[in-house]
């Protein structure tokens, strides 16, 4: 249960910054146009924007300046969930709005891009160029044939061709997706031949941690497997010659060309993105061009509060969605910095070296990498000057309280440390980042506008201090229209809609506190149960984990059929450390202390590492089922994950428990 006083908050925004913000210029407006409440700050206009969801997406489509080729009929012709119908009859392109900044001649020279790579030297890309460039690829795609509805893919880093691709496919009313080049050929098959992509894009490797990464043979494999392949396009990352039967990069953009727009339907389609597909073949979610240009533009021009003065810089590959998120830090006509390359090299501070060059306003990262620099001693406003950082924000996992203590006491006082949390399947935030409203540690700030996102218990009611189910109980423009080869729509629905019919299901464990803000605990799926009381895996983890000799951990709960709970601890210990009675002992008694004596593991096993699927997410589903006597090859999908051999320990550890 919270505390019935507020706590204290770590970081409250100054009364400039909350007029400066660009939420508070957007609730006055909104007020004098579509009646938004002028009174009472965020939480009014939360208020407002899920009771009248059809005038809050209106006003977002207005203040964005939205521009439909063809006007709408109505806002939302259909509120049903899975089903709901936004903005029917009206036709838009999303590329031509990412590109809108560069039609000013004033902005024309600006950056709209920033390449970095392990040299950490920012190369610009113009706005000038990037629509010369966009131009002149949806124009050579038209003539490869690629009409509206056409998937395109690209095996690619995260370097500008890969935007510039993304762009001329939008462009042309094509689906993009994409997968980062450090994924096997089994991985990517398994994501691309579901959607028979016509053209590829390619290197012909990377550099990642100082090394060069020949993926040649990967690329010959993936154009023998996908036959419905008409072109591949060669990008020389490394610098080879175009194999035989490509095309090459530098002749499809050598001509800048001002680039022409599809119209498209709201609801046509504008890529695919895959869950991790841990215990199958990963699901390719449709997410269409009108739904992620609104979302888009609201996270990211309001809660994220970017515009044309601002860099944004979030970590990512493109196989992961933070990569589409960050490309549409462009529709607010911000310079978006791309780095290509390891997070840690050549030393962990790599990162903030990265911001400091790059002058980025913004700067995203993991969790997991906040609490690295933390264990590693980095001291990021000492090293490095991060004068111009306003917001760090992190996702992936929930940012334990002393990773916001280390960001607070080692980056800026003044710092708003934005813990945000999504999903692939909305390709967006449901709570997180609110320029005007305090910071408190360990929780993120509250609910997003037009999310109505609720904790629900397992009946189906609400639940405020207590923890429930992650649900949203109106639809968002974001959510998927199908799931690709899903043609009745099942495998959708029992997806996000099985436990509470009509309402999104995230499998995310949440507390909403009496102030508004949100806590994660993990992924309920993975929940830790012991004599009726829930705990979240990502608790478990927080506490662990602040222990020096500890890297990294994974905790499972397993009923067992006798009736029995049996939850074991596995550790990656530090190097020159130890499982001894002492660390065993010390790793108990915090649990016990910090969290709860019934969760208290019954045994602390160490393991060489923690197995991770390929975007950095703990393995936890697919290591229970293996522990319930799962063979390997049902209990994981082996392309989802980074080191299958991992997973071999936990199937011997069955294997020795059950005697078999």
């Amino acid at each position: 249960m919270t505390s019935p006083t507020q706590p204290e908050p770590l970081w409250t925004p100054g009364p400039d910054r909350i007029a400066a913000a660009r939420i508070t210029a957007f609730q006055a407006w909104a007020a004098e146009r579509h009646g938004a409440p002028a009174d009472g700050g965020y939480p009014a206009l939360h208020r407002w924007s899920v009771e009248e969801l059809d005038t809050f997406w209106q006003a977002v489509a207005e203040w964005f300046d939205v521009r439909f080729t063809t006007p709408a009929e109505q806002v939302l012709a259909d509120r049903s969930m899975p089903g709901a119908r936004w903005f029917p009859g009206a036709t838009l392109n999303y590329a031509e709005h990412a590109l809108r900044a560069g039609e000013d001649p004033a902005r024309a020279g600006d950056a709209a891009l920033l390449h970095v790579d392990e040299t950490h030297e920012p190369v610009p890309v113009t706005w000038s160029e990037l629509r010369g460039r966009v131009g002149a690829l949806a124009a050579e795609l038209r003539a490869l044939g690629v009409r509206p509805g056409d998937r395109v893919s690209g095996y690619l880093p995260n370097i500008p061709e890969a935007v510039v691709a993304l762009l001329a496919t939008a462009a042309v009313g094509g689906v993009w997706t994409s997968c980062a080049p450090d994924f096997g050929a089994r991985s990517v098959l398994d994501r691309f031949q579901q959607v028979e992509p016509v053209v590829l894009f390619t290197v012909d490797g990377y550099r990642y941690g100082g090394k060069q990464h020949d993926r040649s043979d990967t690329v010959a494999e993936l154009r023998a497997e996908l036959p419905s392949l008409r072109a591949v396009v060669h990008i020389p990352l490394l610098g080879t010659p175009a194999p035989e039967g490509t095309l090459a990069w530098s002749d499809l953009v050598s001509t800048p060309a001002e680039p022409v727009f599809e119209p498209v339907p709201f609801d046509h389609p504008l890529w695919v993105l895959y869950s991790s597909g841990t215990t199958g073949l990963p699901k390719a979610i449709v997410q269409s061009q009108g739904g992620i240009l609104l979302e888009h533009l609201k996270q990211l021009g309001l809660h994220c509060d970017l515009g044309p003065e601002d860099r944004f810089f979030w970590y990512t590959s493109t196989g992961w969605m933070m990569w589409n998120f960050l490309v549409s830090g462009l529709l607010t006509g911000t310079t978006v910095v791309l780095y290509d390359g390891s997070p840690g090299y050549p030393d962990t501070g790599a990162q903030w070296r990265i911001a400091e060059r790059t002058r980025a306003t913004l700067y995203g990262t993991s969790a997991a990498y906040v609490m690295a620099c933390r264990k590693a001693g980095v001291h990021p406003s000492r090293d490095f000057d991060l004068s111009a950082v306003k917001c760090v924000a992190t996702t992936g996992s929930p940012l334990p309280p002393d990773g916001f203590r280390w960001l607070h006491d080692e980056v800026a006082e003044d710092l708003w440390i934005a813990s945000v949390s999504g999903g692939t399947d909305v390709c967006s935030c449901f709570a997180g980042a609110v320029p005007t409203l305090p910071v408190h540690i360990g929780e993120l700030q509250a609910a997003c506008l037009g999310t109505d996102l609720q904790s629900w218990d397992p009946s189906g009611k609400p639940l405020t201090g207590e923890v429930g189910e992650l649900v949203v109980t109106n639809p968002m423009p974001s959510m998927p229209v199908r799931f690709w080869n899903d043609p009745d729509g099942s495998r959708y629905r029992d997806s996000y809609f099985e436990t509470y019919p009509g309402v999104w299901r995230h499998g995310d464990w949440i507390t909403i506190t009496d102030h508004g803000s949100v806590v994660i605990h993990g992924r309920s799926d993975s929940t830790l149960n012991r004599q009726g009381v829930r705990m979240g895996s990502a608790d478990i983890y927080e506490a662990v984990e602040r222990l020096p000799e500890i890297r990294e951990s994974l905790v499972i709960g397993l009923e067992e059929p006798n009736g029995g709970y049996w939850m074991p601890l596995f550790v990656h210990l530090a190097p020159g450390t130890t499982l001894d009675e002492d660390l065993k002992g010390r790793i108990k008694a915090t649990i016990r202390e910090e969290l709860s004596p019934r969760h208290v593991p019954d045994e602390i096993i160490e393991v060489p590492a923690i197995p991770h699927t390929l975007t950095g997410k703990r393995i936890e589903v697919p290591v229970k089922r293996l522990l319930q006597g799962t063979p390997l090859e049902k209990a994981v999908n082996p392309g989802s994950v980074d080191n299958l051999e991992l997973l071999r320990f936990y199937q011997e550890l069955a294997r020795t428990r059950t005697g078999s």
